[in-house]
């Protein structure tokens, strides 16, 4: 359903049709080779035991008539044949099928020898967040070493804190994520979270101790509340329960028929965007993680849909350390501390209020996006 909407967008229903047919005439080429060449090896296999057969009888014959063998030696002689004969019958079946088991498992192998590139270190510790307080200490990164994302870039987010990061697009913003989570490791520098460098953490304790609220939320096609319990799939009901009202689902759990055995459909296509993401924060806060990240969290949705997943980002980050990635800057005016990146780089951090009066990068960013409105 997700896919077929862009064919229908763009009425681009012949041409998916044209390239389908064209994978599916592939396809049959393939088949066709396949079974004329097992044809032709079963034939070949069939033509060499009848000949073998009919070779050995007709000596058998010869030799009867000859008084050489008695008719009951034929007969054994015969039996024996078949018996040794009918399993080469399905020779050319156990040739397929051993090539294709050796690919799979050549496949297999090759999957299983494929290293991790990111792993734990041997002497990694499981991670102790109490405090979970974070620092990026002359973090430089780049997926392509042509072309460089941070620079050196170093901060701090003190325990319970609430801090926004914001910059223009490409600024690598939705890096710092990616680099928390350990899905890459830095180039150069360090990220610590209370004072132990998370490469030499295990991966498990690291991720688990941050939870997220994406931009692009991903949600599967089961229950709401299934949905929710992802987040920490031993809950109790009464942890889900609480998860649901502190995200403020509860009155549109409670509008729906089914309540929250309502189906979200492939990709939450039946729930607003603003559902999705009270389900996202609904699926962080059961996680019980000490940091929360919302990775541009509102950037996609309507103003009243966005005041309302404030509000409940409001009262979540109230406990815990709190990282928002922002694009719109009304939504984090009320951050402890607001950093600013540009090229890869903090140029400004501070208060609102203080950004607003050093008349520096965030107060072009803020008038240029006041002016938009």
């Amino acid at each position: 359903m997700y896919k077929g909407n862009i064919f229908k967008y763009f009425n681009n229903e012949p041409y998916e049709a044209s390239t389908y047919d064209g994978f599916l005439a592939k396809w049959e080429q393939a088949r066709l080779k396949n079974r004329l060449s097992l044809l032709a090896l079963n034939s070949g296999q069939a033509l060499i035991i009848a000949a073998a057969i009919t070779a050995l009888m007709w000596l058998g014959a010869s030799s009867v008539v000859n008084k050489e063998l008695t008719i009951g030696e034929l007969v054994m002689i015969n039996a024996y044949m078949i018996q040794l004969f009918l399993p080469l019958n399905f020779l050319g079946f156990v040739y397929r099928e051993i090539r294709r088991a050796l690919t799979d498992l050549e496949n297999m192998l090759g999957l299983l020898n494929r290293k991790a590139a990111i792993s734990d270190d041997k002497d990694a510790k499981p991670l102790n967040a109490t405090k979970a307080a974070i620092r990026f200490e002359n973090v430089s990164f780049s997926y392509d070493k042509q072309r460089p994302i941070l620079n050196n870039l170093s901060f701090e987010v003190t325990s319970g804190s609430k801090v926004a990061i914001v910059g223009a697009s490409g600024a690598g913003k939705s890096t710092l994520s990616r680099l928390l989570y350990r899905f890459y490791d830095v180039d150069a520098g360090k990220i610590y979270i209370d004072e132990q460098a998370i490469n030499t953490v295990t991966l498990e304790s690291l991720r688990q101790a941050i939870a997220i609220v994406p931009q692009d939320t991903v949600l599967f096609n089961t229950s709401i509340r299934e949905n929710i319990a992802y987040g920490n799939p031993t809950a109790s009901e009464d942890e889900i329960d609480q998860a649901i009202n502190l995200a403020h689902l509860d009155g549109f759990i409670a509008s729906l028929d089914k309540g929250d055995k309502t189906l979200v459909g492939e990709r939450g296509l039946k729930v607003s965007g603003g559902e999705k993401q009270r389900i996202a924060i609904a699926r962080a806060i059961l996680k019980g993680s000490p940091i929360l990240l919302f990775d541009e969290a509102t950037s996609a949705l309507d103003s009243h849909s966005e005041q309302a997943i404030l509000s409940a980002m409001r009262e979540v980050a109230q406990r815990h350390t709190s990282l928002v990635i922002a694009h719109r800057l009304s939504t984090i005016t009320d951050a402890d501390k607001i950093i600013v990146m540009k090229q890869g780089q903090v140029v400004e951090q501070g208060q609102h209020h203080q950004l607003l009066a050093a008349n520096g990068e965030y107060a072009r960013m803020w008038q240029l996006q006041q002016s938009e409105e």
